[in-house]
């Protein structure tokens, strides 16, 4: 029963390794969704059913190191911060230029800030000493 039980487990740790995996990739190319917390969660569901899924998306040639930098040291990239400020901001600009009602420009507008926080607050990759 016990084995039956950790193939299930497996099973659905892959899957939500995989959902999150295509989420994050589609993220890549659609600019209104994000790309790495997806990737992130796929790392961590991924290392709960199969070393090998785990350490295939954190050598991934493009993904890798900005995961690796993550995984690590709780660290993002300079360009990896300003990328994400810029298409926050953006899409705040955008909230307000389409005419949204007040509530929805203020709620958005605090959750990007904090958003933005949590940013900023992260350490460089280059000025963590190895």
């Amino acid at each position: 029963m016990t084995s039956e039980r950790n193939t299930w487990q497996k099973v659905l740790w892959l899957l939500l390794a995989y959902a999150t995996l295509a989420i994050g990739l589609i993220g890549a190319f659609l600019p209104i969704l994000p790309t790495t917390p997806f990737l992130l969660v796929a790392v961590w569901a991924g290392s709960h059913a199969s070393s090998k899924f785990k350490w295939w998306l954190l050598r991934h040639k493009h993904f890798g190191p900005g995961l690796r930098d993550w995984y690590r040291d709780n660290a993002i990239a300079k360009p990896a911060k300003i990328a994400a400020v810029t298409v926050i901001s953006v899409s705040w600009l955008i909230i307000i230029l389409s005419g949204s009602p007040t509530g929805v420009i203020v709620f958005t507008g605090l959750l990007f800030i904090g958003c933005i926080s949590f940013l900023l607050s992260r350490p460089d990759t280059r000025k963590i000493q190895r």
